[in-house]
């Protein structure tokens, strides 16, 4: 059997009575299918990694991935086909990753039954570069290539590269005339065809090189030719050319759940990686993740913060004792001044201390340019009754010249930290740094890896029985016992 057409094949017809005015509204019919292509193209490229892997030790593509991922794409085509990347049809598009014969546009891959094993490292993205920048310049930010070739692009009406443009002119051409242009149309699926070519190579389902050949036409260009298969032994002759390769219909809710989990998996894995390397790069000698210096001042006796309450509750109760860490504040003078006091104590405490003291309550910090303003709370009132250092409510204080450092645990209550001039005289104006150590994100980090454990393994589970019920459908679907199945051919229009 020898084959002239490339593995990856696409074909379309252009309906003879597509309205003139129905394109106008594709774009709100269509969103059901758009939908449902987003979970499928997530699937489509979890699966592809599973591939990869596949191949990469085995040299083989699972056949049922193979043909969910051949699926997505057929649906695609056929999307692309009614919608904006052809307007070929007014036929709305099934709802099925199935070859529907009676459809007028038609997708297909040829299953490989080896793939290379070094190949897969480079073809879809080195090798591929070439046609990368053509297919650019085709599709822009096109339909079918927001689909399939690009994460971030979302489907628009008209995508700006030559396709978009194409489809463009011929949609303004059946408006006003009421028929659409065969010219046009036989260039746009020409350049579709070089687009999902490129494609089903990217994809990891072919090791031959897409040609750079515009073969215009709905018919896929020059026309396959098969040789017809030997009579199997002991049995009558059956034609088998009008089946399509992948024609098998994979378990679809598995596939989509398993990759969905796989990549749940994934995304857990990266932020708890994430996770471990802030914790072993971003800490400070002594374990504290720490603020920028920010700049408070104020012109009365205190600068306070709003009262901090720590709602551990019961949690602070049954919680192992690493899970709440230490909170520690660096208070540093921005000037020549006198020297400074900082401490921190139970709310209730500090308001009797400061009842009717002069003082001001910091509300708000933004970063600015690079620099913290602020906002206060200004509260009227006269000196302190005495110098903050003689009390003796404080959890924790310091005072003297230069950089001050108080730490303390983080326990459940309600806080208040105060700076003030250790004589206890007007006018606060200092640097300030607050930070806290994380032991709980050691308990976030074993989570997130449990979760993604558990999704790797449900994942896994879910794509290789999916793989073998697929292996199972084709096996029961074979023509006759004990004999192989021959191999098939793409159908063609």
């Amino acid at each position: 059997m020898s084959h002239t057409t490339y593995p990856v094949t696409a074909t379309a017809q252009l309906d003879p009575d597509v309205s003139r005015g129905l394109w106008l509204v594709k774009w709100f019919l269509a969103i059901p299918h758009y939908l449902i292509l987003v979970v499928l193209w997530v699937t489509f490229a979890v699966l592809s990694v599973v591939a990869f892997i596949s191949i990469l030790f085995t040299g083989r593509y699972p056949r049922g991935i193979f043909d969910f991922n051949v699926g997505v794409m057929r649906w695609t085509w056929r999307v692309t086909s009614y919608a904006y990347g052809a307007l070929s049809t007014d036929r709305y598009p099934p709802f099925t990753i199935a070859d529907v014969p009676s459809y007028p546009a038609h997708l297909d891959v040829i299953y490989p039954e080896h793939l290379s094993r070094g190949l897969v490292l480079v073809k879809w993205w080195l090798l591929a570069l070439p046609h990368y920048l053509v297919v650019a310049f085709f599709v822009g930010g096109g339909i079918f290539a927001a689909d399939a070739t690009s994460r971030d692009a979302q489907p628009l009406l008209w995508g700006g590269g030559l396709i978009g443009i194409l489809v463009l002119v011929a949609a303004v051409v059946l408006l006003v005339t009421g028929r659409y242009p065969r010219p046009v149309f036989d260039l746009i699926i020409g350049l579709q065809r070089w687009v999902i070519r490129v494609a089903g190579y990217a994809a990891l389902m072919t090791d031959t090189y897409p040609p750079f050949r515009l073969d215009q036409g709905g018919d896929d260009g020059a026309a396959a030719v098969h040789e017809p298969p030997a009579p199997l032994p002991d049995r009558p002759t059956t034609s088998l050319t009008a089946a399509p390769a992948s024609s098998s219909r994979p378990p679809v809710v598995r596939y989509v759940v398993g990759g969905f989990a796989l990549l749940v998996a994934t995304v857990l894995a990266v932020v708890s990686a994430a996770l471990i390397v802030a914790d072993r790069t971003v800490p400070d000698k002594d374990g504290f993740l720490m603020t920028p210096d920010m700049t408070f001042r104020s012109d009365s006796y205190a600068l306070t913060s709003e009262a901090i309450d720590l709602g551990t509750g019961d949690l602070g109760r049954w919680a192992p004792d690493d899970v709440f860490g230490d909170a520690r504040l660096v208070v540093s003078p921005n000037d020549d001044g006198p020297l400074l006091f900082v401490g921190v104590a139970p709310t209730d405490r500090v308001e009797s201390y400061l009842d009717g003291v002069a003082r001001s309550t910091l509300l708000t910090v933004e970063r600015v340019d690079g620099q913290n303003e602020a906002t206060y709370r200004e509260s009227s009132g006269g000196p302190p009754p005495a110098e903050p250092g003689r009390q003796s409510f404080w959890t924790d204080s310091a005072e003297g010249r230069g950089a001050q450092t108080i730490s303390f645990p983080i326990e459940s209550g309600s806080w208040t930290v105060v700076v003030m001039r250790t004589d206890g005289s007007r006018g606060v104006s200092a640097d300030v740094q607050a930070g806290a150590t994380l032991p709980i994100l050691g308990w976030v980090v074993a989570v997130l890896l449990v979760g993604a454990g558990l999704f790797l393994l449900l994942g896994l589970a879910l794509v290789i029985t999916a793989v073998r019920s697929s292996r199972r459908a084709r096996r029961d679907r074979s023509p006759g016992d004990g004999v192989p199945e021959p191999e098939r051919v793409p159908a063609m229009l």
